[in-house]
């Protein structure tokens, strides 16, 4: 059988394209923390591996003889939400269950309905000091996707886990690596029987690390990629490896998104003797934002949490996070997977994400203007696309129903740059795409319109500012910013759109069209 890229569950290398699990992560350092008797985390965001290296280093360990090694998932029991007792029942049959397909060993399995007797609740901490004392070798256990546990079944299961800590090695199991997509001291959790929140960081304070799994390099990549030419004998072009690094920065599930798409839903692309290029790159990546895979779905629902709308929304604005936004609140970002520390500090992870949060955020407003304006109104005789008329039409419509289409957004603050965007990419979405540059800070958000119907590509910059103040500042930064931006792109054709917010502006002041020169380039500013 054909191996194909994985996009669903942990990887089984004789159906995908693997990298050896255990390269991805700090071997020695973990055996170390093994060796010392340590509990700790491995976390990471949702489809980067985790599993995958979890069950290659349960197996690695069992192979060295030293130790037995269970892995569990209790994932199971999140239906069971704060029926604490039902839920430890499940947790508990799944990690016999386990036990007896991994060791052989089915003691604990017999052994449920007696442990049961005693009452459920504290059932896995019996059952794991039942486990570790019945063999001299120590036990070490995994349990994955510990943070879907809700309320009281969490409380119960970390506490319990902290009950047994003391009797380790003996009766306890020395070594506990809990994982999930987010650290334990960000756990957040309800309890319904003392109606309090409690940290998980006070119900777990036995955790002596935190270890996150890192994304791909782009060797990686090229190491992954390479198994399909290796394998098939499809040439991937040269740029299209580095492209497909750029765009997903290593993250896992969109490295081999991506190459599925480009490989396989592509179906004219199964004739291996195809090159792969980088319009079918671009093509691919088009797709997987349009589709809304479970992965992007996910990471997009989540953008509805006030403390990730509190992080998210000045990058979008590109502007500076408010003093209210906690540390805690930028780690659980980062954890997520939407955001990371980049060069230039804070940023969204990589440029599919930065395509993925805009869309997403505007997604009923853009569904909206599908029936208001046809891609066909706004292309010349020539194919090219008529900006000047597109920016034309925008300024009317946001003049007419900007105040309450900005009340409709979550994200307010934002709500201009959402606006043009959504009203861009219905338009743009008939036969060309664009690409976004904002973060925190910048002070602009930069557009690239790229409209590939026509040769040679027609390529055009769109730069928006919010004006809040000092209108001529924010011209001249605007016009500066624009010229860069122009260089960066090789174009010549630039919009810059003025937003202005000061109050006491009416429209007939802040609407207006001109011409300005600056460093030898036209640039089309527009007061909106």
């Amino acid at each position: 059988m054909a191996r194909k890229f994985n996009t669903a569950g942990p990887n089984q290398s004789d159906t995908h394209y693997t990298l050896p699990p255990l390269a991805r992560i700090d071997l020695r350092e973990i055996l170390g923390l093994i060796e010392d008797r340590r509990y700790f985390l491995l976390h990471a965001p949702r489809q980067t591996g985790k599993t995958s290296c979890l069950l290659a280093l349960r197996d690695h360990l069992n192979k060295l003889g030293t130790y037995r090694c269970v892995f569990a998932n209790v994932e199971a029991a999140q239906a069971l939400r704060e029926n604490v007792e039902r839920a430890m029942l499940v947790i508990g049959a799944e990690y016999a269950t386990r036990v007896q397909e991994t060791l052989g060993d089915d003691s604990l399995l017999s052994a449920l309905p007696e442990l049961r007797q005693a009452g459920e609740e504290p059932l896995l901490n019996r059952l794991l000091s039942r486990h570790a004392a019945a063999d001299p070798r120590p036990l070490v256990v995994f349990f994955d996707e510990v943070d879907t546990l809700i309320g009281d079944t969490l409380i119960s299961f970390l506490r319990q886990l902290r009950a047994g800590y003391d009797k380790r090695p003996a009766q306890f199991p020395q070594t506990v690596v809990l994982c999930g997509v987010r650290d334990v001291r960000d756990y957040r959790i309800y309890s319904s029987a003392t109606k309090e929140i409690v940290t998980g960081g006070s119900a777990f304070h036995i955790k002596a690390e935190s270890l996150r799994l890192g994304d791909f390099t782009r060797e990686d990549i090229v190491a992954l990629y390479g198994q399909h030419t290796s394998e098939t004998g499809q040439v991937f072009e040269p740029g299209v490896v580095d492209r497909a690094f750029e765009l997903t920065q290593g993250q896992p599930w969109l490295a081999n998104a991506l190459a599925h798409e480009l490989t396989w839903s592509m179906r004219e692309n199964r004739d291996r003797s195809r090159r792969l290029t980088l319009e079918m790159l671009e093509e691919a990546k088009e797709r997987l934002i349009l589709r809304r895979d479970t992965h992007l779905d996910q990471l997009a629902a989540r953008l509805e949490e006030e403390r990730v709308r509190g992080v998210i929304e000045p990058m979008l604005c590109s502007e500076d996070l408010e003093r209210a936004v906690s540390p805690d609140d930028i780690q659980y970002v980062v954890d997520l997977g939407l955001a990371r520390r980049g060069p230039v500090g804070l940023e969204i992870s990589n440029p599919v994400y930065r395509e993925v949060v805009p869309r997403e955020l505007s997604w009923v407003q853009q569904l909206n203007l599908e029936s208001r304006f046809q891609v066909a109104w706004y292309v010349r005789p020539d194919g090219r696309l008529d900006l000047d008329k597109l920016l034309s039409s925008f300024q009317e419509f946001f003049r007419e129903h900007s105040e309450h289409w900005l009340e409709r957004f979550q994200y307010k603050e934002a709500g201009p740059q959402l606006i043009l965007q959504a009203f861009l990419q219905r338009v743009v979405n008939g036969g060309g795409r664009i690409e976004r540059e904002y973060g925190m800070g910048r002070g602009r958000t930069d557009l690239l319109v790229i409209w590939p119907v026509v040769k040679p590509t027609q390529k055009a910059v769109i730069e928006l500012k919010i004006v809040r103040k000092q209108p001529e500042k924010a011209l001249a930064e605007g016009l500066e910013q624009t010229v860069a931006y122009m260089d960066r792109c090789g174009t010549q054709e630039a919009h810059l759109l003025l937003f202005d917010r000061r109050p006491d502006r009416t429209w007939d002041e802040r609407i207006f069209r001109r011409e300005e020169a600056h460093a030898g380039k036209r640039v089309v500013v527009w007061g909106v």
